[in-house]
């Protein structure tokens, strides 16, 4: 049953993320209009993130109504009964079992569960409020690089991970992790510099645009890796102090998203580059709908990008609660990978062989640390064992 589980959650998991990874792309490119006569870029990045974050909200909320425990409280199925430990140097709370290297915690009475709930919701919308502003400087930096070093930038995480958890909440990490990351920068590094996609050389001009634009791409994809970062490390945070499922944290940011995003899109506020590219005249939403019926072409990549990825979250944590962390960085990896390539096949995007050279620097980092994560767990599954059969003699 075990291994029929895992083999689900490994297809579901490339199944729904291929898929999205295709639709994330066909998103940056021209639409052709009903008349077929002109094509647009369909630039509202807030429009297709709410369209995302709603249906991985409604998706997690029937996951959770399914999977929950019968009799139970819709605020307890929701993880609102909660307590909170202080956590430790590292961000870790103080608690005697770990699970999948969360803390677990005692059950909240409810005269002491309220003021806790308050700072886990606050978390779950500050969340919220990174992933929003996230995501249009992701796709905005997809209209100036390609979508294969929109991939290996994002194998760059493990810096803005770093330095937010360092910055926010002052951890500090094991020294093999500072080496994965100085592989993974120096990855990203050769794969940018040995790009087949060399400025113009017919003209200053066309030269200076295009290293111009390029820069702007990874301006704006440095931005995403940091508000991503901040996600990640908060998310750590919430995790060692309060005790919730990846199912019901994965439904509060979500449904957070969705009102923060509704707010902001039917707001007629001015246009600010990247975060609202509509005019002052009309809400960002009034713009995309009106977008979306004049090219109706892009509602099946819309509706695939948003499935898609709302049911890829579910195998996600379906893999993290019955198999851990590190199978689940394990598929990742391999999704990446297949993810590159992909998008070199689908969109004949060319890879000079400086380019797979870096995305093998890249990818031998990553593996480094899942090899070192392999060995911990080892390491501490050994001790336990010990400890139980010291126990077992007394």
């Amino acid at each position: 049953m075990s291994v029929l589980r895992l083999g689900l959650c490994v297809s579901g998991v490339y199944a729904m993320f291929l898929l999205w990874a295709i639709a994330q792309e066909r998103l940056s490119v021209p639409f052709q209009s009903i008349d077929g006569q002109s094509t647009h870029k369909f630039k509202s990045a807030l429009f297709i993130g709410t369209c995302q974050s709603f249906l991985s909200s409604l998706a997690a909320l029937v996951y959770i109504c399914i999977r929950g425990k019968p009799n139970s409280s819709f605020s307890s199925l929701l993880g609102l009964d909660v307590v909170s430990s202080p956590p430790r140097a590292n961000g870790s709370s103080k608690s005697k079992t770990f699970i999948n290297g969360h803390p677990q915690h005692s059950k909240a009475t409810p005269s002491d569960s309220t003021p806790h709930r308050n700072r886990l919701l606050l978390g779950y919308l500050q969340c919220s409020t990174f992933i929003t502003f996230a995501a249009p400087f992701g796709f905005a930096a997809l209209s100036y690089i390609t979508y294969p070093t929109m991939v290996l930038g994002k194998s760059c995480k493990l810096v803005p991970v770093m330095l937010m958890n360092f910055l926010l909440y002052r951890r500090r990490f094991a020294p093999h992790k500072y080496l994965v990351v100085a592989m993974v920068t120096a990855g990203i590094s050769v794969f940018m510099f040995f790009g087949n996609e060399k400025p113009s050389k017919g003209s200053n001009g066309t030269q200076t645009q295009s290293s111009y634009g390029q820069l702007i791409g990874i301006a704006y994809l440095l931005i995403n890796l940091i508000l991503d970062g901040a996600v990640n490390s908060t998310q750590d945070e919430i995790f060692s102090r309060y005790k919730v499922s990846g199912q019901q944290m994965m439904f509060w940011i979500n449904a957070f998203c969705t009102a923060t995003s509704l707010a902001l899109g039917t707001l007629p506020l001015p246009h600010i580059p990247v975060l609202h590219p509509s005019s002052s005249s009309q809400s960002e939403f009034a713009s995309a709908i009106a977008f979306v019926r004049e090219h109706p072409s892009i509602v099946v990549p819309l509706v695939q990008f948003s499935l898609t990825g709302a049911l890829g979250q579910l195998f996600i944590f379906e893999t993290l609660q019955h198999f851990g962390s590190l199978t689940l960085v394990t598929i990742t990896l391999t999704r990446k990978m297949f993810t590159m390539i992909l998008s070199v096949m689908v969109y004949s995007h060319r890879l000079t062989p400086g380019q797979w050279i870096g995305a093998g620097i890249v990818f031998l980092g990553i593996s480094i640390e899942a090899w070192v994560k392999r060995k911990d767990v080892h390491a501490k599954r050994v001790f336990e064992e010990k400890e139980r059969a010291k126990i077992k003699s007394l």
